[in-house]
C-alpha cells in the first residue's frame, strides 16, 4: 500500500529502501513487475537491497557500497567480469593437471569428484573442456557459468559483508 501511495501521482523519480524485505514470493514478483513496468514508462528508479538476484534481474547500474565506501559502479555485466568465469567438472579422476593450462586461474576440487576450475576472464570455458578431452581426462559432467551478482559482492566486500556490507542498485 505505501508503495502504491509513493507512485500515485506518477512521479520521475522513485526511491526505495529495501522494497522486497518481509515480502512472500509472490508479492515479490508483484513488486518486480511494477518497477519494471516504471521503467518501461521511462522513469528512475533507485532501491536498496541485499539480496543480489532481485539487483541482477533489474537492474541497469549497480552500486556497491561496503563500510560507507564505494566498491563498485556500472552495469551488471561489468561487475560479473571482475571475477572469472566458472567451470563445474564432475571426473572420477584428478583434473589438477589443468592447472598448468595458461587460461586457468585456479582448480580446486569441492568435493569428492566435483572440481571447479577458475579461468582468466575473457578465456573462453570450452577451452578447458577441450584440454579434458586433449590431456585425456574423463569427464561426467562439464557445466560453464558466469559468476553471478552474489558470487561478486561477495569478492568485493569480503569477511566485512557478514555484519556491514551493503548494496545498494541504481536502476535508469
Amino acid at each position: 500500500v505505501q508503495v502504491l501511495a509513493s507512485i500515485a501521482h506518477d512521479p520521475e523519480l522513485v526511491i526505495l529502501d529495501e522494497p522486497f524485505s518481509g515480502l512472500d514470493p509472490v508479492n515479490q514478483e508483484a513488486l518486480e513487475e511494477l518497477v519494471l513496468d516504471l521503467k518501461a514508462r521511462g522513469r528512475t528508479v533507485i532501491f536498496s537491497t541485499h539480496v543480489m538476484q532481485h539487483a541482477e534481474r533489474m537492474c541497469d547500474q549497480l552500486l556497491i557500497l561496503s563500510r560507507g565506501r564505494k566498491c563498485f559502479e556500472g552495469s551488471v555485466a561489468e561487475a560479473r567480469r571482475i571475477i572469472p568465469p566458472r567451470v563445474r567438472l564432475t571426473s572420477t579422476v584428478d583434473l589438477s593437471p589443468l592447472r598448468t593450462l595458461p587460461m586457468v586461474v585456479a582448480v580446486e576440487q569441492n568435493h569428492p569428484g566435483e572440481w571447479q576450475v577458475d579461468v582468466q576472464p575473457g578465456s573462453d570455458p570450452q577451452a578447458v573442456l577441450e584440454a579434458c578431452f586433449r590431456l585425456h581426462l574423463p569427464l561426467t559432467s562439464f557445466q560453464a557459468s558466469e559468476p553471478s551478482l552474489h558470487d561478486v559482492f561477495v569478492q568485493l566486500v569480503g569477511p566485512q559483508a557478514v555484519v556491514a556490507g551493503r548494496c545498494t542498485a541504481l536502476r535508469h
